[in-house]
This record gives structure tokens, sequence and C-alpha cells, in this order.
């Protein structure tokens, strides 16, 4: 393999895709199919193109193995988050070159995923490589809050199209602290979005006469108790060793916060700690809650008989719902105050199994690319299209570029200043080009 070639193709593929507005809303994702087609054409590599709505199509490509093993699907999505341009230092869509990195909406999430899943097809192709499965690439339509028109619409229109048994997008990271690789976090499960609204009722009158029964009140005293309400802690099988494993490679004082999580004595300290300076691993120690909008009252002198406040909770993935809203109901411990669920959401599903060949061919992968590093299951705190997959059955693991923490802090997912640099995306083409070699690839005797 000629990486030197990879990289330079790898990055004019990279910018391209990056430079194609496809914030969601509208979306407008068949700006980068068309794109993708104009290049799998040259290689003659067969594809089919999926649309919902108009100017939001997803893009299948398969290339064929000889059916001893079954597919596995690789994917990226095309839509991105809006932009606020005034608050960017350089143009959000110009892919911009800059000391080492490409600075741009869509750099991290997930046009990464979308470039390195062509690139791997790409060589799989003018190498040809013989298969024992079949790999397809997937660029879908709709992740960031529209899934209808991509995942969801696969899923129930076409799955032939795109039913695998195993699949790899978005999720995890190859971590990374004062320039070296500590561990690679593949991940196995995910959170799933299960918010609510809290609603408030009283009676309406003038400013001038206070009433007891004030729905702002009512409505603020209930957000508070939601606020400081802490579910109780619960690990599964993918945190648990998610921790244990971080224990191992960590210096005395941190190895002692993984280890002792589960220690009566200490845990509660433990996961103050993460409360105060590491929130995402805090998020994955229970379903978390977080009020995010609050609205109620038109005029400043006209008490409302309604208010509204909006929750965002990110439940554990086998979380009973009814009876955790039955137990936020005695938190909040006021009949005026009523929980609304929203409904709808990513579905829940076991997580993907850790003893797989797909995981622990990512294993072998970590090895060969960062032999100091470990692999660690990882469960994602926000959302990702592999869920609707998982409750298909298929074994979906997240995987990602390599981040330093305060790198990724600053410019990650959705930030003002999203940027990739340009060893990160090279390593995450190679990290699934091996990673799918290892599952994909007949071996000869």
């Amino acid at each position: 393999m000629d990486w030197d070639a990879v990289r330079a193709e790898t990055l004019r593929h990279y910018q391209s895709v990056v430079r194609i507005n496809t914030s969601n809303p509208p979306g407008n994702e068949s700006g980068v199919v068309d794109y993708l087609r104009s290049v799998l054409d040259q290689e003659k590599i067969p594809y089919q193109v999926f649309t919902l709505e108009p100017g939001r199509a997803n893009l299948v490509a398969r290339l064929k193995g000889n059916g001893s093993k079954r597919p596995i699907a690789i994917l990226g999505h095309t839509d991105t988050v809006g932009v606020q341009a005034e608050k960017w230092p350089v143009d959000p869509f110009g892919a911009v070159r800059k000391d080492g990195y490409i600075w741009g909406r869509g750099t991290t999430d997930n046009k990464d995923c979308v470039t390195a899943g062509l690139m791997l097809i790409l060589q799989l192709t003018r190498l040809g490589v013989p298969l024992d499965r079949d790999v397809i690439y997937i660029a879908e339509a709709g992740e960031e809050g529209t899934s209808r028109v991509g995942i969801d619409y696969l899923v129930k229109e076409h799955w032939p199209a795109i039913e695998a048994e195993y699949a790899l997008a978005e999720g995890g990271f190859v971590h990374s602290e004062n320039g070296k690789v500590r561990f690679v976090e593949i991940a196995a499960t995910e959170k799933v979005s299960r918010g609510a609204k809290l609603v408030a009722t009283g009676t309406s009158g003038h400013g001038s006469r206070p009433r007891r029964d004030n729905a702002v009140v009512h409505l603020s005293t209930a957000v508070s108790r939601v606020g400081t309400w802490e579910p109780p802690m619960r690990l599964n099988d993918v945190t648990r060793t998610f921790f244990e494993r971080l224990g191992t490679i960590s210096p005395p004082e941190e190895a002692a916060r993984y280890n002792g999580l589960t220690d009566p004595q200490k845990s509660a300290e433990i996961q103050n700690w993460f409360a105060e300076h590491d929130l995402g691993k805090y998020s994955m120690l229970r379903t978390s809650i977080s009020p995010t909008i609050l609205s109620g009252g038109f005029r400043s002198n006209v008490i409302p008989s309604q208010a509204e406040a909006t929750l965002d909770i990110r439940a554990l993935p086998d979380e009973d719902m009814p009876r955790f809203f039955a137990e936020l109901e005695k938190v909040i411990g006021d009949p005026a105050v009523k929980i609304v669920p929203s409904g709808g959401g990513r579905p829940a599903s076991p997580p993907s199994r850790l003893d797989s060949d797909m995981f622990r061919a990512l294993e072998r992968t970590q090895r060969r690319l960062y032999p100091g590093a470990i692999t660690v299951p990882g469960m994602v705190t926000g959302a990702t299209d592999l869920a609707q997959l998982r409750a298909k059955g298929v074994q979906a693991y997240g995987i990602g570029p390599r981040f330093d923490e305060a790198e990724f802090a600053e410019h990650g997912w959705h930030s003002d200043v999203e940027r990739l640099s340009e060893d990160s995306l090279h390593g995450l083409v190679q990290f699934l080009w091996y990673g799918v070699l290892d599952v994909a690839a007949t071996k000869k005797p």
C-alpha cells in the first residue's frame, strides 16, 4: 500500500465534501452523494441511491465477497449541524488547511468517516482484494436529528441493501495525551434520548397580586429539584470494562478512581470528582437529566396559567422509563407539575458483544497501529445511527480519529472551531483499512 499516495487523495476528497454545505436543516445531502457518485463512477464501483425526500439522498455501494461470511457495513453521515459563521476564524465551509489541520463544519462529525469509508472501498477495488464477505459503504442523510430520511428509511424500506453482520461508524476515539496514544475507545453501546417536558399549571392573574399557585414558581422549584437529583449509578458490561481497563494503564491516583467506583465507601466521592472534572465519564455512570429550555408568560404584569421546561434525558440502554418517570415524579413532589414524555428517539438495544470477531479485529488493529496502548469498550453518551442497526441485531461498533482530550473539548463535534488534524484523518483511514481487512479479506491457506 502506497500510504503517501492514499494520504494525498484522502485530503482531496475530504476537503471536497467538507466544502459542500450540508447543514441540517435543511440537509441537502444530495450534494455530497453527487460527489461520491462521480468518484465511484470513475472506478466502476456499483452503488444505489435511495431518497425519501428531495435533496436528501443516501448512497449505498457494495463490493461483493464470496459469500462465505455475512457482510460488514461502513457508515458515515453526510449532514452536519449548522454554524454561526461570525464565530468562526475561517470560512466554516472552506476546508481551510492550516497548521496541520483541516478546519470546517463536519470535519469531525462526520465527513471524516464519510471519507475514510470512501477510501476503503476505493483501495479494496484497486488492489483487487479477495473478500469472504461483502463490504457495504453507506453515506447516509439525516443523522443530526432527522434520521427518518436516513438510517430509519434505509432500515424500514431498504433493509436487504444494508443488512450486515457487523457495522462500523462514528462514536469511538483514539485518545492521546501529551502526544502519546493511551487507549483506543471502541463504542459498543450508547445512551438513548428520552426527552420530556415539565408542565406547571396554575391560575392566571394580575402580577400585582401574587398567587401561591403561580405556575412559574412551581416550575422553577421543580426544575431545581430535577437539577439536583442524581439517579443511582448503574454500570453495564461495557462501562464496567471501560473503567477496569483504564485502571490498568493509569497513574495511581487516577487508577484509584476507576477501581474505587464500585466501593460503597469511596463511590460517592469519586462520582463527585467526575461531576466536577470529567463530565463525559460522569454521564456514563447513570441516566442523566439536563434542563435545557424554560418558557412561560408573555407580559411582565401577567401571571401565566402555564409554564414549561424541556428536559434532555439521556437514558442507559436498558433503563425502564415508566419506572424512571415515576421516580422523577416523586422527586418533584408537586401535583401542579406534570411530566410529559416526548416519545420517539432512537431504539434501545443490548450492547454489542466484546468477544466478537469484529471487536477482536479492532483490538488487533489497535496493537498494530498503537502498540503501546490498549483497547477499551465505550458507551456513547450522545447518539449515533448505530442504535438502529443494533436494534436489528447487527454487532455495531463506533470508531474515530485520534484526539487529545483538550483538543477535542475545544475543536470537536459541533464546536464553533471544528477541525481535525491531517495525521488524525490519515490514522482513521488506516485504522478502518486494517480493521476491515482483518475480518473481510480472504485469508490465504
